[in-house]
């Protein structure tokens, strides 16, 4: 089978039989089409590529293709691409012809996981940094207490609606992973934040947090995602607060949620129910969180043992 007709194959693969995200689907697309262009400029036949020509010297030459380009793309992308390619193998094994095995591809060898929180002074300095007086710094502090006290994902909290949110009883479904949905708990503060803003606001827009610098744009061309927050909007807003209260250390939104985790995990909760609470599939990603237990157990240890 030409790799052309197998990519085409997989990817409808993926969003038939396996029920795929559109989002998951076209990432592995790109993936793949990264490899393509790969075997094309390699090679000069992409048209004529058959799927028993790839050899393994060919995964581990575009492995290390990946691994050249680890200025521009971090170990983490590149081992994804890897891993599609991992995918790609399996599902042309299990449904038409022997191939390349899947199990002769390793990933990069990438370095421990640093996650980066921030202790109670630094939240406190954090949320402290908007004057809500105005309606952006309103909108602005009840994202990040938002995110800190639900452990959101970034993705999620730019998704909502606010027809999704419940104030009264302060819970909400999020879907992730395409059909999964998970309950999410805001606090009283969080809530109370949300609601202030969502009473400063006078627009008909869908989205639970928009933007506001819209003088410039025709009203009657606005749309509810022309309007609505994205990854990096809310990532650059937060670095700003942060520096704003002489906050050093190279966070980003998603810092938040680490720091929902960690203040969770320090305070002895049950790294299954983090797990469920954070939307990990695995509690092998929830583990990463672990580390920042390891000071408070050796404290208890000397109460007991000098």
């Amino acid at each position: 089978m030409l790799l052309k007709e197998a990519h085409s194959k997989f990817l409808n693969y993926l969003e038939v039989i396996k029920n795929k995200s559109p989002k998951t689907v076209e990432q592995y697309d790109r993936h793949l089409r990264k490899f393509n262009e790969y075997i094309d400029e390699k090679y000069k036949n992409l048209d004529n590529f058959d799927m028993s020509d790839l050899s393994l010297d060919i995964a581990e030459w575009f492995r290390s293709y990946l691994y050249e380009k680890r200025r521009t793309i971090s170990i983490k992308t590149a081992n994804a691409y890897m891993i599609t390619i991992r995918s790609f193998l399996k599902f042309l094994e299990k449904k038409w012809q022997k191939s390349l095995s899947a199990t002769a591809i390793d990933l990069i060898k990438a370095e421990d996981r640093h996650v980066e929180f921030l202790n109670q002074d630094e939240l406190d300095r954090l949320f402290t940094a908007p004057n809500i007086n105005t309606i952006i710094w309103s909108r602005d502090l009840a994202i990040m207490e938002c995110i800190y006290s639900t452990g959101l994902r970034i993705s999620e909290l730019t998704a909502l609606n606010k027809s999704d949110i419940n104030l009264k009883r302060r819970e909400f479904a999020v879907r992730w992973k395409w059909r999964k949905v998970r309950v999410v708990y805001l606090t009283k503060n969080a809530a109370t934040l949300i609601e202030k803003y969502l009473e400063k606001r006078t627009d008909w827009f869908s989205p639970l947090f928009i933007r506001h610098n819209t003088k410039k744009d025709n009203i009657s061309e606005l749309s509810d995602e022309k309007v609505r927050l994205t990854r990096f909007f809310i990532t650059n807003m937060v670095k700003k607060y942060a520096l704003k209260a002489y906050i050093l250390k190279d966070i980003s939104a998603h810092t938040l949620r680490h720091s929902f985790a960690t203040t969770l995990l320090s305070n002895w909760a049950d790294l299954r129910a983090i797990q469920e609470m954070l939307g990990h599939a695995s509690i092998t990603t929830t583990q990463v969180y672990t580390h920042v237990t390891n000071k408070k157990l050796k404290d208890v240890h000397s109460k007991f043992f000098k």
